[in-house]
């Protein structure tokens, strides 16, 4: 007979107690932690084909998980990040112990080469890493983990950009670390971009990345984010070259995005190449068009504005004003933009109108713009808001309405001065813009009120302040570059040589702009210089081919090649 003593009772309570814990499912508390996060979830909303590239991340979990693990990193590589978002979760619901699909939520809400995360999204990125932390995995799985989550971290107290540059110095040790690792490569390339000098013009991080995605390129042709990165990298006038094979490659790698059907265009626009932009951007916007009636948007998605803007530009630089208003009359008709409270949903409808009225020198049209009802307002926006007066007291400075255009210059001064409040340096751009459109009105009024002396002035400090300034990501370009607008200047002081000079300048940053081609071909002319008048005045020709242009300047070239 057995004697249970205290000390039996205890240790067969000890056992019992571990069997009941034994038989719990491991994964419940997992389970529990993931419904009290609002994931993204529902079907995935693929245009077309649903080609998105090719990729084997060997980081997935269960082997049934890993096509949609792919097309998730897939999607993310070509910024589609809501629906990239939605696909890891597919995966966390198949296998709710796979670390690397919480990985890929983080990644998707990080948007490393947009607008920062929202408040919401930095809450949502560290409650789905600490999930994540607690799974067990191995050192490789720990090592990507840990690098997403450092920009996550302590997010109340350290800004933006050094997280940003926190989680840089991670994917380059993640990198070095993993030498064979294609994506931790990629990912690494993109931080860099993430991380890069916005405002200046040394292009340091993207000839770094460039060299580490152009090493990739060969054995990876069908990648999305090597193609995709490229682009990002090179678009700038002195590394664009470089990128042109990758531009004409990336839409058919990923022809199901809209934004891979469009951004071959950043390095078309920055080359002059208007016909392939205008059809890259023809193929974006009717994809995004696409993609708004299968999320049942009740708006316009904002890269089909993105991409009208593109378009727009491009047929302004081939004269072409009836495709650019029949553009902006579609805009018009638009209220409700998604998401809207990201930069480039509303730059299009400010920089639209402006642009065919300036690029036009329609004064009187750019001096009575009025801004497009939006649906939260444009005090938000005061970056697009300011193009819009930029326009507007532009316009009425060459109509020799001063009290009008001095009244834009105080508005743009307000805006400029928000923007400086806001102390943010992702918007270091943002206030230079406004910045040199302040200085170019204050010329211009100055001019027209026969202070040549203090124009000039004027003008040269914002050309300054251009030389200075990088181009911001999501424009084609400044709705009137400053250097173009200095060529302008000397003309009408009857300087056509440093007229010439000017427009030679901008047309080596901005090739085969319309004005800036003419304004050369008069210059010369006005110089005396034949041959170089009559190069530009081809040029014209040339670039206007097949446009059905209106414009009084082509007119006025055929003349002056006919006379020879």
């Amino acid at each position: 007979m057995m004697t249970f003593t205290f000390n039996n009772v205890r240790f067969l309570c000890f056992l019992l107690i571990l069997s009941i814990i034994s038989c719990v499912d491991p994964s419940s508390k997992v389970k529990t932690e993931i419904g009290s996060i609002d994931f993204l979830r529902g079907d995935l909303l693929l245009c077309g084909n649903g080609q998105f590239g090719e990729l084997k991340f060997s980081l997935s979990c269960n082997y049934e998980t890993r096509p949609t693990f792919d097309l998730a990193v897939a999607l993310l590589h070509s910024f589609q990040y809501s629906e990239a978002e939605k696909a890891f979760v597919k995966v966390i619901d198949q296998d709710p112990n796979c670390p690397m699909a919480y990985w890929g939520v983080a990644m998707s809400m990080y948007h490393a080469a947009w607008f920062p995360p929202t408040e919401a999204d930095l809450i949502k990125g560290a409650q789905v890493l600490e999930i994540a932390k607690g799974l067990s995995m191995d050192e490789k799985q720990r090592d990507y983990i840990n690098a997403i989550d450092i920009f996550y971290t302590d997010w109340e107290h350290l800004d933006h950009k050094t997280r940003a540059k926190q989680f840089e110095l991670k994917m380059e040790a993640l990198h070095l670390k993993y030498t064979e690792d294609v994506e931790a490569a990629i990912f690494y390339t993109l931080a860099l971009y993430s991380t890069r000098d916005r405002v200046g013009k040394e292009y340091k991080n993207e000839e770094k990345a460039g060299k580490i995605l152009e090493s990739l390129f060969a054995d990876n042709p069908n990648h999305p984010g090597i193609a995709h990165y490229i682009i990002h990298n090179y678009d700038n006038p002195v590394l664009a070259h470089k990128g042109l094979e990758t531009a004409r490659r990336y839409a058919k790698i990923a022809p199901t995005s809209s934004h891979a059907q469009h951004m071959p265009s950043h390095i078309f626009t920055r080359l002059g190449i208007w016909e392939e932009s205008i059809a890259s951007n023809l193929l974006s916007a009717e994809s995004s068009r696409c993609y708004t009636q299968a999320a049942a948007l009740n708006g316009s998605y904002f890269e089909e504005l993105h991409a009208t803007d593109y378009l727009v530009y491009a047929y302004l630089q081939q004269g072409g004003n009836v495709a650019a208003n029949k553009q902006y009359a579609h805009i018009k008709t638009q209220h409700h933009f998604y998401p809207l409270n990201i930069t480039a949903a509303v730059y299009p409808v400010a920089a639209i109108p402006a642009r065919i009225a300036l690029e036009n020198k329609n004064w009187d049209q750019a001096a009575h713009l009025e801004l497009q009802e939006i649906d939260l307002g444009w005090e938000q926006f005061p970056w697009q808001k300011a193009i819009h007066h930029f326009a507007r007291g532009l316009g009425a400075a060459h109509g020799m309405d001063f009290a009008k255009a001095e009244k834009e210059i105080v508005i743009l001064e307000d805006l400029h001065q928000k923007l400086k409040d806001q102390n943010d340096r992702s918007k270091s751009i943002q206030v230079r813009q406004v910045e040199i459109q302040i200085k170019t009105v204050q010329a211009w009024v100055a001019f027209k009120k026969k202070n040549a002396t203090e124009a000039l002035a004027f003008m040269q400090e914002a050309v300054a302040l251009e030389r200075k300034t990088s181009k911001h990501p999501i424009t084609p370009g400044d709705v009137l570059p400053a250097r173009e607008l200095l060529g302008d200047l000397f003309l009408a002081m009857n300087q056509p040589k440093e007229a010439l000079i000017a427009y030679q300048e901008n047309l080596a940053w901005y090739p085969n702009r319309f004005n800036g081609i003419y304004g050369a071909a008069v210059a010369a002319k006005k110089s005396g210089d034949t041959q170089i008048a009559l190069a530009h005045y081809k040029q014209l020709i040339e670039l206007t081919k097949g446009s059905n242009s209106d414009r009084f300047e082509i007119e006025e070239a055929n003349a002056f090649i006919n006379s020879f």
